[in-house]
């Protein structure tokens, strides 16, 4: 069905949007050769970031043939609005049993693996599977993607279809199953329109999966031309750009270290993107807020998104809600999650993603025998027991076979791994995963490796972030391009002042003076909220460059010899991967490095 050709390009396959990125010479793929994997989805709403996914279809391709079909109902985790149900016949009862998000989409994405996604209105259905790896902590694999609603738009004429909607363009193309928003039914449709717009293409000389992608490059719309003035006249330097309406609200943020040019880039052939398209037709102006340099730039745009959210933004829009891993305040504590920042001091980990937060648990439960039951326990009357306790896992307070002060000090261990040293949750995990291992059950032994790699992770990241915090006031510069110190105040994990030195001065004057005007910041040991947790992790991220040198340090920047920060990265594929080669234990008292 697909006609195979070698046709030089000098384009590649589009990225996760859609559209194509310019690349190094590339002969190509025949299309005959590329497997795509063709996708789409059912949600509860229009909306990535507030919705969720209902009903994922896809099939697989290769060569005009059907290679294999993924179908499966999704727990959404929230009702399913009826204007929706009428529309798929997706029914809250439906769902009820389906599995969630979380497993389904690493499944999904090992069936589409190695393929070049394909969806109708691609848009769409991208967004949400980018935003369901952000909620799962789940890396998007930036798989290439074809729209054929682009296609069709280049390919077909209005006076044999009066839209390229999917049903009036499987209808076209003569598709044997008709659209019904059932995910897998709507995939097989679109896996006809691909193959008919596939055909037309090679009438046009496209041959391969490269020349593919280039045919699906647009000239500038009528719209972008007309808005092209809306770039007129920005500055060449770091800052942070504001699209607004008519009305003046905001619509999209965005930072650049040359905001003219950025903008102007809203306006070419190069921005594809069906939202940010959108977004130009609503835009009226675009403000600026100009920055001494790059990091106060970034810092400045986190600040405005998380207290805007303007629409057509994803990234850090709500940082509130992250959540926090705590212990309950109770005569028999439990683990919790909660979307409000414990008070600071408390135990506590976090901010995270909901999927991060609840591996975390699983970890520190799995180590010790701390309650997981929501039951509200007294200790004056029993109450009824559950399995755990049983076998073992739970110390059984609701039978009163521990006293609240011995319950006490299993909640302080807890309190201690999140707070300083979690080598005795990772040895406890570390022995679960050897007997699994041993009795073959590789599937639970990779579950809890995964839960251990996730609380060891994100309680380095909370220690990081704390440690930020407690010192203080911090005096920082990178050396800038073209010469000149890129500074920053840093109080208490908030930026509070920027300025870049001239080339060839002295840059101590300027700190000086800095430092003197810079913002004053409330003196916290940690974290007031998600969104200071974020800032101070972009700050990190700064200090971490080697370019970056510290000026002054207020109180002592450390970390514990113990904490967790020394197992920053580790995901164990093994049952003792903190071990020498020798066998030897790597120190944990706190004794050396």
């Amino acid at each position: 069905m697909y006609r195979s050709g070698g046709a030089e390009s000098g384009r590649a396959l589009s990225n996760d949007t859609g559209f194509t990125q310019p690349t190094l010479d590339s002969l190509g793929t025949p299309l005959s050769e590329v497997t795509f994997c063709v996708v789409d989805l059912e949600t509860t709403g229009l909306a990535a970031d507030a919705c969720g996914i209902t009903e994922i279809g896809a099939v697989k391709v290769k060569g005009g043939e059907t290679i294999g079909e993924f179908g499966t109902l999704v727990n959404p985790g929230e009702s399913i609005d009826p204007r929706v149900t009428r529309l798929t016949g997706i029914t809250d009862e439906m769902v009820a049993d389906a599995p969630g998000i979380e497993s389904v989409l690493p499944a999904f994405l090992e069936f589409a693996h190695g393929a070049t996604l394909v969806a109708h209105n691609a848009g769409f259905d991208i967004g949400f599977l980018r935003h369901a790896c952000e909620l799962t902590d789940t890396r998007w694999p930036r798989p290439p993607v074809i729209d054929t609603v682009v296609l069709a738009r280049r390919l077909t004429e209005k006076s044999e279809v009066p839209n390229r909607r999917l049903g009036t363009l499987a209808r076209l193309f003569g598709s044997p199953v008709t659209p019904n928003h059932r995910a897998l039914d709507d995939a097989r449709a679109t896996v006809a329109v691909l193959h008919g717009l596939i055909e037309r293409a090679s009438g046009h000389g496209v041959d391969t999966d490269a020349e593919l992608a280039e045919f699906c490059r647009a000239i500038p719309s009528e719209l972008q031309r007309r808005k092209r003035h809306l770039a007129d006249g920005l500055p060449h330097s770091p800052g942070v750009y504001i699209f607004r309406d008519a009305d003046d609200r905001a619509l999209y943020i965005g930072v650049s270290v040359d905001v003219a040019a950025r903008v102007r880039s809203y306006f070419s052939a190069a921005e594809q993107r069906r939202r940010l398209r959108d977004m130009l037709a609503s835009a009226e102006r675009v403000e600026v807020v100009e920055c001494a340099h790059r990091l106060e730039a970034g810092v400045a745009e986190l600040r405005l998104i998380s207290g805007g959210k303007p629409p057509y933004n994803r990234a850090a829009k709500f940082p509130e809600r992250r959540s926090w891993v705590r212990l309950t305040e109770e005569p028999y504590p439990r683990l919790q999650i909660s979307r409000n920042p414990p008070p600071p001091g408390t135990p506590r980990l976090g901010p995270a993603s909901g999927a991060q937060a609840q591996a975390a648990i699983g970890a520190i439960e799995a180590a010790l025998p701390i309650r997981s039951c929501r039951t509200r326990l007294s200790p004056k009357r029993l109450s009824p027991s559950c399995v755990l306790g049983e076998i073992g896992r739970c110390a059984e307070p609701c039978r009163h076979t521990v006293t609240v002060e011995e319950y006490a000090r299993i909640a302080e261990r807890a309190a201690h791994a999140m707070n300083g040293d979690p080598t005795p949750i990772a040895d406890a995990v570390a022995e679960r995963l050897a007997e699994l291992s041993a009795a073959e059950r590789f599937e639970a032994a990779a579950e809890r490796r995964d839960e251990l790699g996730a609380f060891l992770q994100l309680a380095a990241a909370t220690h990081r972030v704390r440690s930020l915090v407690a010192a203080g006031e911090i005096v920082a510069a990178g050396r800038a391009k073209g010469g000149g110190w890129e500074v920053a105040v840093i109080r208490h994990g908030i930026l509070a002042g920027a300025v870049r030195t001239p080339p060839r001065a002295d840059p101590m004057p300027y700190i000086a003076k800095l430092r003197e005007t810079s913002r004053a910041v409330e003196p916290v040991a940690d974290v007031v909220d998600a969104a200071h947790a974020a800032e101070t992790r972009l700050l990190l991220e700064w200090l971490s460059r080697p370019e970056v040198r510290l000026v002054t340090v207020e109180k002592p920047w450390a970390s514990r010899l113990d904490g967790a920060e020394r197992w920053d990265g580790a995901v164990p594929h093994d049952p003792s991967p903190w071990r020498r080669s020798n066998g030897e234990r790597l120190p944990h008292d706190g004794t050396r490095a």
